[in-house]
């Protein structure tokens, strides 16, 4: 059967089903909260500064950046990159988005031990997913089991990078959260359920892209198995 062993579907289909329920999840969250006003009537990047000041999370800049849910923490450049909709809007989406991407900052100013681990596999990710791929394939054609093997243990790294993910992006929404009512910036019950509504949502992502990356990593195992 090869590579394209029909068995993958059992894997497959779970996985997918997992991560289109996320995506639902996120896009229903953010089409609610992106309607409604934060109390503070503040737009995203207008948060961010509010944030930024006193929190003092001196030295953080703030860009802009082409796309929908394209915001994110850069660490190399230690800036606050956000899309359009989120920097201009003053939505409850816009504060709760701004909020977990600079709990990421103050994990990198804090110097994380989660954000250092998972920083560490960032070089080793932009090589590894596409080497497992291609030493498992050419394994399983020329049936040599070192080569899936190696190929197993480069994408184990990517499993370990999709976990150490899930700790470091729970704690950048904790630490969103705890920026937010620190600043004064939570003032009604709608920024309190609709941001904590937006980032979990956002975290179920991370989930389905971790629970994927085992569930691979798992059916790889078990196509080695059936060769010894």
């Amino acid at each position: 059967m090869g590579y394209f062993d029909p068995s993958y579907f059992m894997i497959l289909i779970p996985a997918i089903i997992l991560s289109l329920v996320a995506q639902m999840l996120v896009s229903s969250a953010f089409a609610r909260w992106g309607r409604v006003r934060n109390g503070a009537g503040l737009s995203g990047a207008q948060v961010a500064e509010r944030i930024i000041r006193q929190a003092g999370l001196h030295g953080v800049g703030l860009e802009g950046t082409p796309g929908q849910r394209t915001d994110h923490y850069d660490p190399s450049s230690h800036v606050v990159r956000m899309s359009q909709d989120v920097a201009t809007q003053p939505s409850v989406a816009s504060m709760a988005v701004v909020a977990h991407e600079l709990g990421h900052a103050q994990q990198h100013a804090e110097r994380s031990i989660l954000i250092q681990m998972r920083n560490f596999l960032v070089p080793a990710m932009q090589f590894s997913p596409m080497v497992s791929y291609l030493l498992i394939v050419v394994g399983l054609l020329l049936n040599i089991a070192g080569l899936i093997e190696i190929g197993i243990l480069f994408y184990g790294v990517v499993v370990v990078f999709m976990v150490l993910t899930l700790p470091v992006e729970f704690d950048a929404s904790r630490r969103g959260l705890k920026l937010l009512r620190e600043t004064g910036l939570m003032t009604t019950s709608d920024d309190v359920s609709g941001s904590r509504s937006v980032l979990t949502a956002a975290a179920l992502t991370y989930v389905a892209a971790a629970v994927t990356a085992l569930l691979n990593l798992l059916y790889y195992i078990s196509l080695l198995n059936r060769r010894r």
